[in-house]
């Protein structure tokens, strides 16, 4: 990467806010964070725990809620850093490539883990009596690894474009993460969210529109409006890394009738005992 010789660390500036709200502010992250990941981690150990929920549908959802929970790991601890201290909002360039890579690597995964999902809801719903063979062991693994690895691609290409590029501008980034918006850029985010977010997305249940509206809509905001205005885009990026990874447990877990009955297995131990 040619611009290595160049920066070798980047300043965190983060959104424009009175000094008085980083307080604030480091709480409210700290706070969603935390949730975030023993809200990721309670479905999974529910699903683990609980024989009927190993089904399609909850196995593609744990692959959410790990990447829900690594993808806010990938960024909210150096956004508390930036906000605890003025020495915390500095990252080295190599730092910087890593960050970005595994937020779009994880970010794009769930992309294309949401057309997944939307597609065995499809079959569940349209092909009831011939939807155990069609969405077999096997097929959900294929599936899930396809996600892993298009994400992977997708991630690479994005990284590869932005680090390429010549950087002349100051070493200051109006982020919390490193991010980058460019033309190109934009075009393959576009694409994605354009040709994978329109897959049968609503002909699923409620909570699973409701989650690909969270996910998909703040992409789609910076995607389709002309021009860039780095603090509109700052917040988006924020709503994507820490609210959307906490509001899919909770959506997930309130609308859900099989994970709410888990839920109370595993409050009174019948989980357990079943599994005995």
């Amino acid at each position: 990467m040619s611009n290595g010789s160049f920066v070798t660390a980047f300043i965190l500036t983060g959104l424009p806010h009175a000094p008085a709200l980083d307080a604030p502010l480091f709480g409210a992250f700290l706070v969603m964070y935390v949730l975030t990941v023993l809200g990721n981690l309670l479905i999974l150990l529910v699903i683990r725990v609980d024989s009927h929920l190993h089904t399609p549908m909850y196995y593609f959802l744990t692959n959410l809620s790990f990447i829900d929970m690594w993808l806010s790991t990938v960024t909210v601890p150096k956004m508390l850093m930036t906000l605890a201290s003025p020495s915390g909002r500095t990252i080295s360039f190599h730092s910087c490539v890593a960050q970005l890579y595994f937020f779009h690597f994880l970010g794009s995964t769930e992309c294309f883990l949401y057309t997944v999902m939307s597609y065995d809801r499809y079959l569940a719903i349209s092909y009831p009596l011939r939807y155990t063979r069609m969405m077999s062991g096997r097929s959900c693994a294929l599936l899930a690894i396809g996600t892993w690895l298009s994400g992977s691609l997708h991630s690479a290409v994005q990284t590869i474009l932005t680090f390429h590029l010549l950087y002349c501008g100051p070493k200051r980034i109006q982020r919390y993460f490193c991010d980058a918006h460019t033309s190109v850029n934009e075009m393959v985010i576009f694409a994605n969210i354009g040709v994978v977010g329109r897959c049968r997305a609503f002909q699923t249940c409620v909570s699973h529109c409701i989650v690909v509206l969270c996910f998909f809509g703040p992409g789609l905001s910076i995607s389709l409006r002309p021009g860039s205005r780095d603090a509109v885009d700052g917040v988006v990026a924020i709503f994507y890394t820490t609210l959307t990874p906490l509001f899919n447990p909770v959506v997930y877990t309130l609308r859900n009738k099989e994970i709410k009955k888990a839920l109370l297995k595993l409050k009174n131990g019948s989980v357990f005992s079943q599994g005995k």
